[in-house]
């Protein structure tokens, strides 16, 4: 019995499904939005706005809690122009904002093997 094991395992070992959340929140925030099945959407949906409130909450922080609200980031993504593009633009966007930053519009069945796709984007407000 799986209760309360939080996650998705995705049909993946844990390195290669921390690669996979890695890759496609690079991608999400780099694009600001994705076609994705439905599964891997929501593995990677609340990840994704956790990190653009940690972003948007150190707007007038002080200097430490900046350089550590992007080391946090940076160790989930491992890449620093990413992490620079939501710092400075994805952030701002959603300063008057107090969750709900990101909309998924269902798309139908992938015709190869019927999976639900998604597309997964920022709202624009």
């Amino acid at each position: 019995m799986r209760h309360q094991v939080a996650g998705y395992k995705l049909n993946r070992s844990k390195s290669a499904r921390i690669a996979l959340r890695r890759t496609l929140i690079k991608q999400f925030f780099e694009h600001g939005r994705i076609q994705t099945t439905e599964a891997k959407a929501a593995a990677i949906r609340g990840e994704a706005e956790r990190m653009i409130t940690i972003a948007r909450r150190t707007k007038d922080a002080a200097d430490a809690k900046k350089v550590h609200a992007r080391r946090l980031v940076i160790s989930k993504l491992g890449d620093n122009q990413v992490v620079a593009k939501l710092f400075d633009e994805i952030a701002p966007r959603f300063e008057n904002r107090n969750g709900g930053y990101t909309r998924v519009l269902k798309l139908g069945p992938r015709k190869g093997d019927s999976a639900e796709m998604v597309l997964l984007e920022l709202v624009e407000e």
